[in-house]
């Protein structure tokens, strides 16, 4: 095994203490991020909006920017991507557990890989690939209202069904839009939890960079409408802030082609996961000693870059919590975690045309695994 791995903080608060503790706080329990009790409970998970952009970005966000303070900071979780994060932030449970563990991941049963955000469909189907009850199907059963305000085009999605289930959806168009949707729905007063979602920091830090000038108008909207929503909040409504992970600049001339190098590819059937966090699904007819020798070649190559380890090894250290048997092998053989500044990609199947998205996430670096916490309303205290 490769020297210091990196690790999850276990006793740090994680992505999958947000809802579940928003639950509890509307049945006035004690939970993990000590929320008061509350009647009405409002998640904001703004996508791409890693705690260090933010800083970094203060003086576009000068509402949310005064509210981080070291103490206003989770940890996402492993690998920092959508699809990963969202369905820990919505069930409370680690990948390994609910299924979900990367960008795109191996379905085995039709040995392909299928994207996790749009690749539903009969090889894939969300009850069942991701078959862990969400928080929102618990507080339902409970009494508590559940709705989830986002795009039209989420709505019907098969991520939608596999990881918002159990929730009323509301579209929105714009940002403006969402918020007022959430407002309408906490005027209808009882308990209720409400889930809302901004996926336009994420659209445009993936195509101009999240220190670019749309990213940051987008920032600046997110701040506005936060800030308006939260000063209207009432007795008894708490909203939290947060996001499913940060952001990366790479240019294109960071861009590391595994396939130049043969020894690099030879015996991979599959290539999973991120561009930053690749996961290679080995040839089953390699022999030990074939598997070992490639292990040792993307040691060899790219070491100083990434870490480089096993399935068993990643699993050992952590890397997506408690693993169930029938997610093992959805884990790529082989991982390899970006240190630096790079992306990994597969010029055979991603041409240079199709390689222009800027802002990347999905290793272990801070500024993609540590996101904010903000709390506003009767949860700021």
């Amino acid at each position: 095994m490769p020297p210091m791995l990196p690790a999850l903080d276990r006793a740090a608060l994680h992505l999958t203490d947000v809802l579940p503790s928003c639950l509890a706080a509307l049945s006035g329990s004690a939970n993990r991020l000590e929320l008061p009790p509350v009647e009405r409970a409002v998640v904001v998970l703004v996508d791409g909006l890693g705690a260090s952009s933010l800083r970094a970005s203060a003086g576009h966000a000068r509402h949310l920017a005064a509210k981080l303070t070291k103490r206003a900071r989770l940890v996402s979780g492993f690998p920092t991507t959508t699809a990963v994060a969202l369905a820990s932030l919505t069930t409370g449970v680690s990948p390994g557990v609910h299924g979900l563990v990367g960008y795109t991941a191996l379905v085995p049963a039709a040995d392909a890989v299928l994207n996790q955000l749009t690749g539903w469909g009969a090889q894939m189907r969300p009850a069942e690939w991701q078959s862990q009850p969400t928080v929102f199907e618990q507080a339902t059963a409970t009494g508590v209202e559940c709705t989830v305000v986002g795009a039209a085009r989420y709505e019907n999605s098969g991520f939608t069904e596999a990881v918002l289930r159990g929730a009323a959806y509301i579209a929105g168009k714009s940002i403006a839009e969402r918020f007022t949707a959430a407002r309408a729905v906490l005027d209808r007063g009882g308990r209720g939890l409400v889930y809302l979602y901004v996926p336009e920091l994420d659209m445009a830090a993936h195509a101009f960079g999240w220190q670019s000038d749309k990213w940051r108008a987008a920032l600046e909207t997110v701040d506005a409408e936060t800030h308006n929503f939260a000063e209207n909040l009432r007795k008894g409504e708490g909203m939290l802030l947060t996001a499913d992970h940060g952001m990366l600049d790479i240019p294109l001339t960071s861009h590391v082609l595994i396939d130049a190098d043969p020894a690099l590819v030879a015996g991979v059937r599959h290539v999973a996961g991120d561009p930053r966090c690749l996961q290679l699904h080995l040839e089953p007819s390699l022999g030990e000693s074939e598997r070992d020798a490639l292990l040792e070649a993307w040691r060899v190559a790219e070491g100083e870059r990434a870490w480089v380890v096993t399935r068993d090894e990643a699993i050992e250290e952590g890397w997506f919590g408690e693993v169930l048997p029938g997610i093992r092998s959805r884990i790529g053989d082989i991982m390899v975690a970006a240190r630096k500044n790079v992306a990994y990609y597969d010029s055979r199947r991603t041409p240079v045309a199709k390689r222009t998205m800027i802002g990347q996430h999905g290793s272990w670096s801070d500024d993609e695994l540590i996101v904010p916490l903000l709390r506003f309303g009767a949860f700021d205290r």
